[in-house]
């Protein structure tokens, strides 16, 4: 009887020992119709951020059926995710990874001293933040910053999202005037009922990105005749937008607390807190035979993930779902990227990760005022 105790205690203690090395293995999913990053990181415990690193997906809600990921561990480090998404393993970026700089001698070349290393940090994005102060705080340039994240729309970052950070590598970008830049770009002569939105749709470049190349503060003073420069879909350094007026924005409804504002005309969702607009974002509301319900209401459920069904759609795991009455609800898209025409059958259609913002941002009760 004690023989048989000691070999089971023997054979838990080997099981124990095998599991972590299991959990070492990365497994491959294919992903079914329907499916989304969301859904699949809750299924193997695994971050959307991990699994979007492992696999070098830029944009998380850009996925198709069919496509195959690699599902890391849970505990895999930063490298191991990289090296995943570069075809490698950790040990190839360690064989690569810079040795350590040896003291320089007094009549070294300053160009051939290697710097040290520097440790990678993981800063996780919060309310109000900006691609340029995250860069500021860490002494980086927001190109760097952008670029190490795969990041190519510096305004369209969100509170909780977890950004690679890399103290003191900002460079030598000039962080002055663009207009003599290297950065590639053309010249458009603003049309009667031109604005800034369309002239950026236009040319596929962010409306801020040609505020800021054009010392524009007030984006609805934009005149017919006025000579813009368009930055050729680069990211401009060490941009700070928050200064920027969004174009043609209603003013707040309350002035007191958080408050969110659906302009149907514009196919634009407004934020505001205490009466100053902090988000604007292009949405795509109602068709004509299902148009979205105008009035006065408040966020009364919340989601992080429903099945939304109806006549002639399935949609399972639709995220970050926002009910302001009835059926009606703001929530993030997958199924399309058609932003600022009609799309839904009522609802309001929001980018997925500025979905998470505003899920984030509203409480039960928050006003919401749809409006034409």
């Amino acid at each position: 009887m004690k023989r048989r105790a000691v070999l089971l205690i023997v054979v838990l203690v080997a099981l124990s020992l095998a599991l972590p090395a299991l959990a070492q293995e990365s497994v491959t999913h294919i992903i079914q119709p329907g499916e989304t990053l969301f859904r699949i990181s809750q299924q193997y415990g695994v971050s959307v951020e991990a699994i979007a690193t492992a696999n070098d997906i830029a944009n998380t809600w850009t996925i198709f059926s069919g496509q195959s990921l690699v599902i890391p561990p849970a505990d895999a480090s930063l490298d191991e995710l990289i090296a995943a998404a570069q075809g490698g393993t950790a040990n190839d970026i360690e064989a690569t990874a810079p040795e350590e700089a040896s003291p320089p001698v007094e009549a070294a070349d300053e160009e051939s001293i290697e710097a040290e290393p520097v440790q990678e940090q993981i800063h996780e994005v919060a309310w109000g933040e900006s691609l340029g102060s995250i860069a500021r705080r860490y002494n980086m340039s927001m190109e760097t910053l952008a670029r190490i994240n795969n990041i190519t729309n510096p305004d369209l970052i969100y509170s909780g999202q977890q950004l690679v950070i890399v103290p003191g590598s900002a460079g030598s970008s000039d962080s002055g005037s663009y207009r003599g830049s290297s950065y590639s770009s053309v010249t458009h002569i603003v049309q009667p009922g031109d604005n800034l939105v369309h002239i950026g749709e236009r040319y596929n470049v962010s409306w801020l990105q040609i505020a800021q190349a054009n010392g524009i503060t007030d984006a609805d003073r934009v005149m017919p005749g006025m000579e813009l420069i368009i930055p050729g879909g680069e990211i401009l350094p060490d941009v700070e937008y928050s200064f920027v007026t969004a174009p043609a924005a209603p003013p707040a409804r309350v002035g007191t607390g958080r408050e969110v504002i659906v302009d149907l005309s514009e196919q634009r969702i407004y934020a505001y807190e205490d009466g100053a607009l902090v988000r604007s974002v292009i949405v795509s509301t109602g068709l004509p035979a299902t148009p979205t319900v105008q009035g006065s209401f408040t966020v009364q459920r919340k989601y992080v993930a429903q099945t939304m069904t109806g006549p002639g759609y399935y949609l399972p795991d639709v995220p970050y779902v926002m009910y302001f009455y009835a059926g009606y609800a703001l929530h993030g898209t997958y199924w399309h990227e058609n932003f600022g025409q009609p799309m839904s059958h009522g609802c309001v259609n929001l980018p997925t990760p500025e979905a998470e913002w505003f899920y984030s941002f509203t409480d039960f009760g928050t006003p919401v005022y749809v409006q034409t």
